[in-house]
């Protein structure tokens, strides 16, 4: 990538695109292709980050309730019911301005409100396997519950994380994207859609319609292929969905 596309060019501002720039220039010059690809890059990283850490979480809190008792059990399915009865993007702001903002607060914000419904999954998954002939006849015969879980849990939970951080992914760009929209994540100098987006409002009334359209778009069709994806590693690894 050219490093002088990125660079401020006044005599070339909010240009519409062209040959020379697909995606036009912004308002400094700089070419709105390379400024999405960054952002998107950016967006990518923080997507994957946040997807495993709270898919790591989902796992953990699902295999608790399932493993530790009812008591466990029920108080972080009352937790799981918290979590989710609350408004998301409120709470997402709110986990964000206290973690002080940022890519910290971004990452911090997704991971803590994107787990509850994997660990309902993982919690259930769990629960069927335990009551398996094969887990009950391993525990007769003296097998330990660590070589049980490794053995004969862990191979089932495995693929339901898999397939959790792809499903994951296209939510935690997109919150990410928007949370920095209005302006409660990545700061202004980031290379990063949601900074993109947010700096085009000033400008589209004026006809420059490029500087939000092409950015939008490409976050679209990143969210849309990753979520496809998700739904038919869903559809090959389980077999209940891989019959529809």
């Amino acid at each position: 990538m050219d490093k002088n596309s990125y660079g401020v060019d006044f005599t070339i501002r909010n240009n519409p695109p062209s040959l020379k720039h697909i995606f036009g220039t912004d308002w400094m010059g700089r070419d709105m292709l390379t400024r999405t690809i960054k952002g998107l890059s950016t967006s990518l990283i923080i997507g994957v980050v946040a997807s495993l850490v709270s898919c790591v979480f989902a796992v953990i809190i699902g295999s608790a309730c399932a493993i530790f008792g009812k008591k466990i059990d029920k108080f972080f399915l009352w937790l799981i019911d918290l979590f989710q009865g609350m408004p998301h993007l409120i709470l997402l702001v709110l986990i964000s301005i206290l973690t002080g903002k940022g890519t910290m607060g971004i990452l911090v914000g997704v991971a803590l409100t994107h787990w509850t419904t994997l660990s309902r999954i993982i919690r259930a998954e769990i629960l069927s396997i335990k009551g398996e002939p094969y887990i009950v006849i391993a525990k007769k015969l003296g097998t330990s519950n660590v070589k049980i879980a490794s053995k004969h849990i862990l191979p089932h939970i495995i693929p339901q994380f898999i397939v959790g951080v792809v499903l994951l992914f296209p939510h935690a760009i997109l919150h990410e994207a928007g949370i920095t929209f209005l302006g409660f994540g990545l700061p202004p100098e980031e290379p990063a859609i949601g900074v993109i987006l947010s700096e085009s409002m000033r400008y589209i009334t004026s006809g420059y319609w490029w500087l939000a359209f092409f950015p939008g778009l490409a976050l679209m069709l990143m969210v849309f292929a990753f979520d496809a994806i998700g739904h038919n590693l869903e559809k090959i690894i389980n077999p209940n969905t891989g019959q529809e």
